[in-house]
């Protein structure tokens, strides 16, 4: 991703991400430019917390997200954020067509898993025609087929402690002198059994394109674009991830964005 493009989603930080419609988005810009002490920045992670709460409550832990039909397809799923990682090791995975790759599962579970994709694509699947909503704006309806997360949850053995699945990327998300930074994301074990969170693997009756995050990203239909990560090579269970990133639990968290973006 260029850099004018994060500076871009930076500033956008400063709206409202959510359906919520509360301006939490923009707490490091706010603390980092104008000095606002941790009693506001408090407030806005407390008010974050309350959003999550509320959808919880007005939407159900088991709702699903509204789903289309094939006539619904007007348009290719539009790419966004990296569209082609650049990183060595994605560039010899994908020169073999992924036959190299493996998804590891790690953490907090009884039995790690190192799968690779013909592993999944063995599995049960689910298919699935969704809205993709981003935090740009745009939507875009696409049919989306994977495995879904709570059968490889389920094979691992999630030990009790558990409270997140923390997914890692193959593709560098931002380049600076302390060294690249890969992208990362998490979400709770609610929205990971849920029946619509699906590892894609296909789009739209084809295998899932490099520039949507071939060979395997995550599909959270009730959450915003930012919260599927692409590129995925490693799940991890983990307690809490204050010791990640800067410790708000994925890239663009760390950057300003709600942990839960709900819609």
């Amino acid at each position: 991703m260029a850099k004018f493009e994060i500076s871009r989603r930076k500033f956008l930080t400063g709206a409202s991400l959510g359906a919520s419609g509360i301006m939490l988005s923009g707490c490091d810009a706010f603390d980092s430019q104008l000095s606002i002490g941790s009693g506001l920045r408090s407030f806005l992670e407390n008010a974050n917390g309350l959003t999550y709460r509320a959808q919880r409550l007005l939407a159900g832990r088991d709702a699903l997200a509204p789903e289309f039909t094939e006539a619904d397809i007007r348009q290719p799923q539009r790419p966004n954020g990296v569209t082609a990682p650049d990183d060595d090791v994605y560039k010899g995975l994908l020169a073999n067509n992924f036959a190299d790759w493996r998804l590891e599962v790690s953490g907090l579970v009884e039995k790690p898993l190192s799968l690779s994709r013909e592993q999944l694509m063995n599995m049960p699947s689910r298919t699935q025609i969704t809205r993709h909503d981003c935090v740009e704006g745009w939507s875009c309806i696409a049919k989306w087929t994977g495995t879904p997360l709570s059968l490889v949850l389920d094979q691992a053995v999630v030990k009790p402690q558990a409270r997140y699945v923390m997914f890692h990327c193959l593709d560098t998300i931002d380049r600076s002198l302390s060294g690249d930074i890969k992208y990362y994301g998490t979400i709770d074990l609610i929205d990971a059994r849920h029946p619509q969170t699906i590892l894609a693997y296909g789009l739209n009756g084809k295998p899932l394109p490099v520039e949507n995050g071939a060979p395997l990203r995550a599909r959270v239909e009730r959450q915003l674009g930012y919260k599927m990560p692409k590129f995925l090579y490693k799940i991890e269970l983990v307690d809490g991830f204050a010791n990640v990133g800067g410790g708000r639990g994925g890239y663009w968290e760390d950057n300003g964005y709600d942990w839960y973006g709900g819609i």
